[in-house]
Parts: structure tokens; sequence; C-alpha cells
């Protein structure tokens, strides 16, 4: 499978889960070139072909001028890039139950073995820190510098009424971590609820979350969950093509 192909399931899982709508992308480093990456032109996550992926430096500009219309938050991408070069796949979503977290001052905690990356930390991107006013769209180098910095060597962070970005060492990961990062923050408010004002939630601990971490990069854990993923996705993208042949022959 090509690095496109991969990127066009990336795009579809994210979409199938609810972690992107019609807004939000997901990027891979190329492997002939660290300084390259790839990245789908502006449209809907779920439209996205292989067609649609196009090649970017690190300062964002496309390799080739294909008059497509681009992202404007592209530069979220190619910042984190330089910023870590240990760093292959970046997700940018607005992720409904992230969000409320982004805005309050309850921070993300690890709370169930899937979502123990969490224990690493998830700082928050507070724009207004870094201009003076305007939208919360990382539309320049230097806001995508600016957020690149803040989420440091950290697997995600939040963007404070925006959503979050996750990274990976793999598209894999990336795509992984985006997923249940949504699902922890949702398990996180009914946990949270459940308890009410005077109650405990017990939340996994550092030697839990440095296991838990160590045994799902050591054993890979994530493989199995994302040949699932892909393979649904994959199925759905043969059923969309079938129809358009059928219809093609109407």
């Amino acid at each position: 499978m090509s690095e496109r192909e991969e990127l066009v399931l990336a795009y579809r899982i994210l979409a199938a889960h609810g972690v992107v709508d019609a807004y939000g992308h997901v990027s891979l480093r190329t492997a002939k070139n660290p300084n390259r990456y790839l990245l789908a032109r502006a449209m809907a996550p779920e439209l996205v072909t292989a067609d649609d992926i196009l090649e970017f430096d690190l300062d964002s500009n496309p390799v080739k001028d294909l008059k497509a219309a681009l992202y404007l938050e592209r530069y979220i991408h190619g910042e984190i890039f330089k910023r870590r070069p240990d760093i292959n796949a970046v997700v940018h979503n607005h992720s409904p139950s992230v969000i409320p977290f982004g805005v309050t001052t309850a921070p993300l905690r690890p709370l169930f073995n899937t979502g123990a990356f969490i224990g690493e930390g998830v700082p928050t991107f507070e724009i207004r820190d870094f201009q003076e006013s305007g939208d919360l769209i990382i539309k320049t180098p230097a806001l995508g510098a600016a957020l690149a910095s803040t989420l440091g060597a950290r697997p995600a962070a939040l963007m404070r009424g925006h959503g979050a970005v996750v990274v990976g060492e793999s598209l894999m990961l990336a795509v992984v971590r985006s997923v249940y990062l949504e699902l922890s923050a949702r398990l996180q408010m009914q946990a949270m609820l459940i308890a009410g004002p005077g109650g405990n939630v017990v939340y996994l601990n550092e030697r839990e979350v440095a296991a838990t971490n160590a045994r799902q990069v050591s054993a890979g854990t994530w493989k199995r969950t994302w040949d699932l993923w892909c393979a649904k996705a994959q199925a759905q993208i043969e059923m969309e093509q079938k129809a358009k042949r059928r219809r093609r022959r109407m």
C-alpha cells in the first residue's frame, strides 16, 4: 500500500469514529524525504481520495503548484514536523468530547489502559498568548510554531475552543491516539458525573502509565486495532467505487 493510500484510510478512520467531521486533517511525513509531508487538499476528510493528497515542504508550501485549495491550518503540520523529528504523523481535529477540557481547568487524565498515553501530559494551547485578537485558526507559521512549542515532547495538546492536535511516531499511532483521546475524554466526563462533587475518580498512576505505554509499544498492541479499522475503511471505499461504476453504466 502506498503512503497516499494509507493516508486516505487514516482520514476515513478518523471520520468513522467521529474524531473529524467536515473539518480536520491528518498528515504523514514522507519516507523518502523527512523534509516533506503529505496532506490532502482542503476538503471534507471522508471524501479524500489518493488523488487529493498533496506533498508539502516543512514551510507548508506545496511542492507542486496544482492550483488546489489548501487547508489554512497546514502550518500545524509543518511546524510540528520541524520541531519533532521523532514524529511522522500529525492529526488536527475538533473532537467534541475533548473541547470542554480545553476551556475549563479540569485536566485530561488517564483512566483506562488504551488512554494511558494521556498520562504523559496533554497541555492546552491558548492562542490569546500569541495574538492580540482574532479567530482561533492556526493560519500563520508563527502560530504553528507556538502550538508546536506548547505541544513539546508530549503526544497531544488541546487547543482552547478549537479542538486538539495529536502526534505519533507512525500514522497508526497518531490515529489510534486521536480516537482514544476522544473516548477517554468522554469516559472521564461520565466518571466525574457519577462521582459527583464529593466523589473520587481513580485514575492511572505514573507507574501504571509507564508500564501500560511500554507494553503497548513493545507488544505491537495497536496493529490489531489498526488492521481492523483499515479493513473496514477499505471495504467502505470499495463499496463506494462499485456504486460509482454502477452509476456510470446506467
